[in-house]
């Protein structure tokens, strides 16, 4: 997984399993278009074993991505914030 944020980024770094939460959606967006609705994000985050299934650790993975700026809300939808990662 690569980790970040790398040394140009200025946002502050997250946990692993959070980190593992931005990768999944960001896998799962087809196009920098791409937009989830707050419940389609929690599901693609349940179906991976890091994520418990009754949200709780998917919704506060989703608000820390928000208030790091990794992801952004875009009438009522969540959308992806266009990153390097190296």
């Amino acid at each position: 997984m690569t980790r970040f944020p790398n040394s140009s980024d200025p946002r502050p770094s997250l946990p692993d399993w959070v980190q593992e939460a931005y990768e999944i959606l960001v896998d799962a967006a087809d196009s920098p278009e791409s937009e989830f609705s707050y419940d389609e994000a929690y599901a693609l985050l349940n179906e991976s074993d890091t994520f418990s299934a009754e949200h709780s650790d998917s919704e506060y993975a989703v608000k820390r991505l928000l208030n790091r700026g990794y992801l952004y809300e875009a009438d009522g939808t969540l959308r992806i914030t266009e990153t390097t990662l190296d």
